[in-house]
């Protein structure tokens, strides 16, 4: 630890107004000292992780962080502001500002180290003494755990976690209470380095590592009374409550193992035993078996998805993001008793979906949800799966045109003819392994959607149900038919009441055999046939279109494609164009679609690139830095490279978007440019029909879209004393930037 956080790191008299000029000021001393190589990417990953989940936290704490291949080694930063910053914490401004940088192959020791912080600043007195520390050095040695009768007397403990977590990152004996335990009958250094300690049934007998357990039987007492540690029931007929408890974040170095401390200091308080798993970059010791079984309730406080959930099912469960667990470890608790007085548990194993009864899309999702936000989610699972086939087999048919000339459809299998010496050859090879790609591409949106809906009991009739739908000329509706007739099936037949003895051939055998069996008679029969006239009908019009018609549906696909860069609109748009060159011999109104909306595709973050080269002092700092990268991906036709500008500044950056994407989908409609690539951006234009008129419509949205960015950021107005445009980004919108929607792999990402 002594050489993660120096003097020379701290800033006791920071000077920010904003969170990024505080990561900038202490981003600046990790660099001078050789620990951060570039100082823009860097700070670059930090905002993308800010984007993610604001990261201020409840008693003045702001703790910006990230894992970047920009840094050298692990490293703390730590600075002091009087007038505080607001990094979105609910109570104010922080004083106490954190910046944790971790390189992109931290090993688990330093990581351990970087956790064991994290998990001192849910300690008042710890906070306290860096509020009150008089030097550098001071604050320094605190944070290190050095400083006698300051951390080390505080709980910190930090060299002590860090010794620890040198020799062993795994649980210790239970019991043990060292210099770097909390008190008797807690964790001891290793278990608040970030490894669950509790990994053996003897560990959850006694209540030690990570266990806040009553002294006293049946009723809430003081938390870790001494000689509570030793003792594996209370002495009365009532044991106390016990929870297990999973906590993630999206970084896993921070949020993480404050959400467990936390939780552990309020089980300590409530008289409850609390055991967490932290499922952190330091890896993770998986609950056992034997105290899970023993629980009362579970508390699930993470922001990525849990592993292994399905463990935790036939039990109590609040299931909420990881900072509530910081906030209001309290209410948790209270909620997962109400629960278990209830006898609300969640679905066991072997119901629908998955073991807490839900799919794979309801886990990812919010309680509530109506069936319209499932549907959605459903076919979007479909699609996010299907899309690189798309990018795969498109590229490489792409190449077989460019390497054999458009007539390489025509080549004999290169399994009866392939020379070596001869291009023609290799393009016909590039050409026929797309297309094999290709093939699966309706099977594979077909089975992920009922899978989405039905967990893996779905996957056989949703992929025999999307082949059907090939083999009937059904398409790409009669594969999204397949998959929620698939899922549909599935569902049904789950809520048959089965004998035990045959519960366990269920998922092997009797699901797949019998939803199999009607999906593929329903395909067959009844609405394969409708599905492939309706696909036809459809093929028929757009071949037909031309005029006004072409330019109307150019501009809708545009505004599609820059409503929500990459969500489920724009999902939507890319789907229905690559369907329609997913054939062997796609035609010409197909083409046009395709040339459209990967132009369109193109100019958000195009536009974004050149306004911030153009009018740079109305973006701040990181949108400046951002800006760089958007020129790249843009022109890669990765459409999410817009995302960070849209979630700082929505209404501004979407609707700017929207236009430019509508006038380039129009354009390229009307100038005829076809496009056989599903993706590639400006490195398939060779593959484009009429490149040049095809890049001048690009050109035009994006001088749209930059237009009128700068127009509107140019006309508003700063709040009383806020900063300029160009030194605050934040000037405009007081609150916490919205949340980017995860980006689906549909567009290189």
């Amino acid at each position: 630890m002594s050489d993660m956080i120096t003097a020379d790191l701290v800033d006791l008299d920071l000077s920010a107004d904003t969170k990024e000029e505080a990561a900038r000021a202490l981003a600046q001393r990790m660099a001078a000292l050789g620990r951060v190589t570039d100082l823009a990417g860097f700070l670059a990953d930090v905002a993308a992780r800010e984007a993610q989940m604001p990261t201020g936290l409840d008693g003045g704490i702001g703790i910006p962080h990230c894992r970047s291949e920009h840094v050298t080694e692990p490293t703390l930063a730590f600075g002091r502001s009087a007038a505080g910053v607001d990094f979105g914490a609910a109570d104010g401004p922080a004083d106490l500002i954190f910046l944790i940088a971790a390189p992109a192959g931290a090993d688990d020791a330093h990581l351990t180290i970087l956790s064991s912080l994290a998990r001192q600043l849910m300690n008042a007195e710890f906070t306290a003494a860096l509020r009150s520390a008089g030097s550098t050095e001071t604050a320094a040695a605190l944070i290190r755990g050095e400083e006698p009768g300051g951390a080390d007397d505080t709980g910190a403990g930090i060299a002590g976690a860090g010794d620890s977590a040198a020799g062993d990152t795994g649980s210790r004996k239970a019991g043990s209470a060292d210099a770097g335990s909390e008190g008797a009958g807690t964790a001891d250094a290793g278990a608040e380095g970030g490894q669950d300690s509790v990994a053996t049934p003897a560990a959850a007998s006694v209540g030690a590592a990570t266990v806040g357990s009553a002294a006293t039987p049946g009723t809430p007492g003081p938390a870790g009374a001494p000689g509570s540690a030793g003792v594996s029931e209370p002495a009365g007929p009532v044991r106390p409550f016990r929870i297990v408890a999973v906590t993630s974040c999206p970084t896993g170095i921070a949020h993480t193992y404050m959400a467990a401390e936390s939780l552990e200091n309020a089980g300590r308080e409530e008289g409850v035993e609390i055991v967490v798993e932290t499922q952190g970059s330091a890896g993770f010791t998986r609950l056992d078996p034997a105290v899970i079984a023993a629980a009362d309730g579970v508390i699930l406080a993470h922001d990525v998805a849990v592993r292994d959930k399905d463990r935790f099912a036939g039990k109590p469960t609040v299931d909420t993001g990881v900072k509530a667990a910081i906030n209001r470890p309290g209410a948790l608790i209270g909620e997962v008793r109400e629960k278990a007085a209830r006898g609300e548990v969640t679905a066991a194993v072997g119901g629908r979906g998955g073991a807490d009864g839900t799919t794979p899309v309801e886990r990812g999702g919010e309680s509530g949800e109506g069936y319209g936000t499932k549907l959605r989610k459903w076919l979007m699972s479909g699609v996010s799966y299907m899309v690189p086939f798309v990018a795969a087999g498109g590229l490489l048919i792409a190449l077989g045109f460019a390497i054999g000339g458009y007539e390489i459809d025509k080549a004999p299998s290169v399994t009866e003819h392939f020379v070596w010496s001869q291009a023609d050859s290799w393009g016909a090879l590039l050409f026929q392994i797309g297309g094999v790609a290709f093939a699966f591409l309706v099977p594979v949106l077909a089975g992920y959607i009922a899978y989405g809906m039905a967990d893996r009991p779905g996957l056989v009739p949703g992929f025999v149900g999307g082949s059907i739908a090939l083999t009937v000329n059904a398409g790409f509706l009669g594969g999204l038919a397949a998959g929620l007739i698939s899922g549909a099936v599935v569902l049904a037949i789950q809520r048959v009441r089965i004998p035990k003895a045959l519960r366990g051939i269920m998922p092997v055998v009797v699901i797949p055999l019998i939803s199999a069996a009607v999906v593929g008679f329903l395909m067959f029969v009844v609405i394969g046939k409708p599905i492939a006239s309706a696909q036809s009908g459809m093929t028929d019009w757009l071949s037909g279109l031309s005029g006004t018609n072409a330019i109307l549906l150019g501009a809708l696909l545009g505004l599609m494609m820059c409503f929500d860069l990459g969500g489920p609109v724009n999902k939507v748009a890319y789907a229905f164009a690559t369907a329609g060159i997913a054939v062997a011999d796609p035609g010409d109104s197909a083409m046009k679609i395709m040339a459209a909306v990967m132009a369109a595709g193109m100019v958000p973050p195009l536009a974004m690139a050149l306004a911030t080269t153009v009018r740079g002092r109305l973006f701040d700092a990181t949108e400046r830095e951002n800006g760089k990268a958007a020129w790249v991906l843009g022109a890669s036709f990765i459409s999410e490279g817009a995302i960070p500008f849209a979630a700082a500044d929505p209404l501004r950056v979407i609707p700017s978007s929207m236009a430019g994407g509508a006038v380039t989908g129009a354009l390229s409609m009307s100038f005829g440019a076809t496009l056989r690539a599903p993706h590639g951006g400006i490195f398939v234009v060779p593959l484009i029909g009429n490149p040049l008129l095809y890049l001048v419509a690009i050109a035009a949205g994006v001088c749209v879209t930059t237009a009128l960015v700068i127009v509107l950021k140019g006309l508003r107005r700063p709040a009383p004393g806020a900063t300029a445009p160009g030194t605050d980004a934040g000037a405009d919108r007081p609150g916490p930037a919205p949340e980017p929607k995860p980006a689906v792999a549909a567009q290189g990402t």
